[in-house]
């Protein structure tokens, strides 16, 4: 994904700002807990999940469309072949932690909630174990179907690639302790006007699948628009053909294949099966498709994307995986989080039933 600006960066450049964990302030420490160096106590999972409520109860008050109970998760049907998840990026303004998060996405009704590697970091140097963490996920009926990371795995540099391998390996350890099967994979540490063969890229996402097979974390090749190697549907796809492994994977995006200027009939290329998980989203008129940025995505259905061609596509050609919905609109991160998120399913639901007829 591509970076949005020097004050708020995507993906890539995003690495150094952390989301923040569950509220500790005004929970009672339990007797007998050994305290750190600094004399704060470890949270208990009580402790989180208290102050994932709160920050969530917060958050309702803040919206219009809050809801009292937790919402029904649909079922995949005619009408929404599909299933729903949430990438964090779509609230990832607002700060308010991972634990708050999982409670978030399953109080609105998505089946999956899409993280980030830098979330489950923060979540663990503030507790110590992501067991806790397991637990809430597991109990809220939810699944993480993929975590987002950037280690620098197609660099020509071997040092630098060994070491984006290690960078993977504890990733994908991570997000393995919470039940995640797929990290994904784009282009990160590309170099400006340094071309590397797809063979050779191929050659590399080739041992990241190897990698993924002993973590039990497979590897997705994300394509992302603004990429000179991996920016075309064309690209990844050959990429994946020719790493030669079973578990070859792709990430494909809307916003994407149009800021990369890909023809959206490409879809009916791939198997549906190779796709696991789709970005979902939709983008305005304008600005002009060369000024364009992740900051201007909008919700399914608000832009011009041509989300029911696209939908009916995916669904001719096999595809039953997640539509997560990856925003990263600035106006959204003002607004409650819990407003937001109900917005990006029932918009999603809603652009999908229409194309379904």
């Amino acid at each position: 994904m591509s970076r949005v600006n020097k004050k708020i960066p995507r993906r890539a450049g995003d690495r150094g700002k952390k989301s923040s964990g569950s509220n500790k302030r005004g929970a009672k420490p339990r007797a007998g807990k050994s305290m750190t160096k600094t004399g704060t106590k470890k949270q208990s999972r009580r402790q989180v999940i208290a102050g994932a409520t709160a920050a969530l109860a917060a958050a309702a008050t803040a919206g219009p469309l809050s809801r009292s109970s937790r919402a029904q998760r649909s079922e995949p049907s005619a009408a929404e072949p599909f299933k729903y998840c949430l990438n964090t990026s779509t609230i990832r303004g607002q700060n308010i932690g991972i634990a708050a998060e999982v409670e978030l996405a399953s109080k609105v009704g998505f089946h999956g909630l899409e993280p980030w590697v830098n979330e489950l970091e923060d979540y663990q140097k503030k507790n110590g174990s992501l067991k806790d963490l397991k637990k809430q996920i597991d109990d809220s009926g939810l699944k993480i179907v993929d975590a987002i990371a950037f280690p620098q795995w197609i660099v020509d540099d071997e040092t630098q690639r060994k070491a984006a391998l290690e960078q993977a390996k504890k990733a994908m350890d991570l997000v393995s302790q919470i039940g995640c099967t797929h990290i994904a994979a784009p282009a990160s540490g590309e170099k400006p006007n340094t071309p590397i063969p797809l063979a050779a890229i191929a050659e590399r996402y080739h041992a990241m699948l190897e990698l993924g097979d002993k973590m039990g974390v497979t590897p997705i090749l994300e394509m992302w628009g603004h990429s000179k190697l991996l920016g075309k549907p064309a690209d990844v796809a050959y990429v994946a053909c020719a790493a030669q492994h079973p578990k070859s994977a792709v990430l494909l995006d809307i916003y994407h294949m149009y800021k990369g200027g890909s023809n959206f009939e490409d879809l009916h290329v791939f198997s549906g099966k190779a796709l696991p998980i789709v970005h979902t989203n939709d983008y305005p008129a304008t600005p002009e498709r060369a000024k364009i940025n992740d900051s201007f995505r909008v919700y399914p259905g608000d832009g011009i994307a041509p989300l029911k061609s696209i939908f009916q596509t995916l669904k001719s050609i096999g595809f039953d995986g997640y539509l997560s919905v990856e925003l990263f609109n600035r106006t959204y991160w003002k607004e409650s989080p819990l407003k937001v998120a109900q917005a990006a399913i029932d918009k999603t639901r809603a652009a999908v039933k229409a194309a379904m007829g």
